[in-house]
């Protein structure tokens, strides 16, 4: 069965926040830009990158406050400087999180106040809302609640806002006007950048390549707000939560906490939810990776006491009958299935039954016997394949730190010495039949453990990578990646 995917193509993984600039992380600004050239000067025509949404404080991108917003913090403050929505020398000190956002209350303020004698501009914001209402009204008072009380969870709120009381909602809009408006103008100004960006990829025949976490996180407007969709009880509480088994990346499994969701009341309304959910998503991105597909078919349950995955159980989820109402409202979608860990027959058939392309990770093909599903010559083209993802560690770090059999193993196979690590890996992935090769940056930069991205099952020292500068077109990473795309044919057509 062919994929969706149109030709070989090869990606670099490479999330917004680990752009450099003069930010506390990478903004969807010039810098972005200017990554989507150095993209086509390597020979490059998709950009992957990790779920977009607004973050806790410890930053995954995983555990967001709203599956559908835009996170804040990847604004462009220098564009609220060009519109005047800010003034010429106020950047300068904006290094943290705090300042930034500190900005971004002071450019609201003055969006607000330009939006009242400008037509074209309200008239803008207020189509931006409008299309947007089912989960923006939600997500501004629940962003402005936070800051109220002081960013604790929903389910510590006052009660009537906690079990969220209609008159106690029209209540809260009104005496948090201002602050819900911040967030408004957030979501609006995130969407016109990132739109803005979007249609500079295509101009450049670039795709945007995003992610979906499958769970949403406890504390999130989505579960605030659609309490009968989720396994939260009468308090908010969740008598028991997500997560997974042990497998490769934990011995005791991983507790997510997540609330799992109540499918039969979300088959019962025809999905409504997840079918705005992927729709937001598709309006962002040209192609969007499912994360944990598996739970799509079976999901694992573990007590809501439970501190590791180690005690849990199966129970049977509606992924074909989720699928194809996507498919029939949705039309055939650009959909990838992170299907890595435990996978049953069950759960290959449910991918394959609508053509989606699986994951293939070159870090997991040596040490093992020649069946390994993740060797070279043991895949075909519907697969996605990757030297490592944003949970593993660098090509270099794992190559170093790997046992010597696992390293020798690998050279044997791909026939190379170490002094051509990463890039005989790098080789490897755009050479095999997958019909999408994914390289992460830091591989292109021939970084170590050092650049590491994130730990699973790990809160600290995650998500904080990130590129001091952009290497330059000429660069030795661009001109050894196009010269292996032009070889493996995954140049632009």
């Amino acid at each position: 069965m062919t994929t969706w995917i149109d030709h070989r193509r090869s990606a670099v993984l490479l999330h917004i926040t680990s752009l450099p600039g003069p930010f506390h992380k990478g903004v969807v600004g010039e810098e972005a830009y200017q990554f989507i050239d150095d993209l086509i000067a390597g020979g490059f025509t998709v950009w992957q990158f990790l779920p977009l949404g607004p973050t806790h404080g410890h930053g995954s991108p995983y555990e967001s406050l709203s599956t559908f917003a835009g996170n804040p913090e990847l604004i462009d403050l220098r564009d609220c400087v060009a519109q005047g929505w800010l003034s010429d020398d106020c950047l300068g000190d904006c290094k943290s999180a705090p300042e930034h956002t500190k900005l971004r209350r002071a450019a609201s303020e003055s969006f607000w106040n330009c939006a009242d004698h400008d037509p074209e501009l309200k008239k803008s914001v207020d189509a931006f809302e409008q299309a947007n209402a089912f989960w923006l009204d939600d997500y501004s008072l629940f962003s402005a609640l936070k800051t109220v009380f002081h960013d604790a969870a929903w389910w510590q709120w006052p009660i009537a806002l906690r079990d969220h009381n209609i008159e106690a909602i029209h209540k809260a809009k009104e005496d948090y006007k201002q602050i819900v408006n911040q967030a408004i103008f957030e979501q609006f100004i995130f969407n016109r950048q990132w739109h803005a960006l979007k249609k500079y990829a295509e101009k450049k025949g670039i795709q945007l390549f995003g992610d979906l976490p499958i769970y949403v996180a406890h504390d999130s407007a989505d579960v605030w707000a659609n309490r009968a969709s989720f396994t939260v009880n009468e308090i908010g509480l969740c008598d028991e939560v997500a997560g997974v088994p042990p497998d490769y990346f934990s011995e005791t499994g991983q507790r997510w906490g997540n609330p799992l969701y109540h499918w039969e009341a979300m088959q019962a309304d025809g999905f409504a939810w997840w079918v705005r959910r992927i729709r937001r998503q598709m309006e962002l991105m040209h192609m969007l990776r499912i994360d944990h597909f598996r739970a799509l078919e079976a999901f694992w349950v573990i007590p809501g006491e439970s501190e590791d995955g180690v005690i849990g159980e199966w129970r049977t989820a509606p992924g074909e009958a989720l699928l194809t109402t996507l498919q029939d409202q949705l039309g055939k979608l650009p959909l990838i299935a992170e299907d890595l860990g435990i996978i049953t027959d069950e759960v290959t058939a449910l991918r394959e039954q609508f053509g989606l392309p699986g994951m293939k990770i070159l870090q997991f093909a040596f040490g093992g016997n020649d069946d390994n599903p993740y060797l070279p010559g043991n895949f075909g083209k519907d697969a996605v394949v990757y030297t490592g993802t944003h949970d593993n560690d660098t090509t270099m770090g794992w190559f170093k730190g790997a046992d010597e059999s696992v390293r020798q193993h690998a050279l044997d196979v791909l026939a190379t010495t170490a002094d051509d690590m990463p890039w005989a890996l790098i080789a490897c992935a755009l050479a095999s039949p997958a019909m999408l090769a994914v390289i992460p940056m830091q591989d292109l930069l021939e970084l170590g453990s050092e650049a590491k991205f994130n730990t699973p099952g790990t809160l600290n020292n995650n998500w904080s990578w990130r590129l001091l500068s952009l290497p330059e077109h000429d660069a030795h990473c661009w001109q050894k990646s196009i010269a292996l795309n032009q070889k493996y044919m995954r140049t632009a057509s």
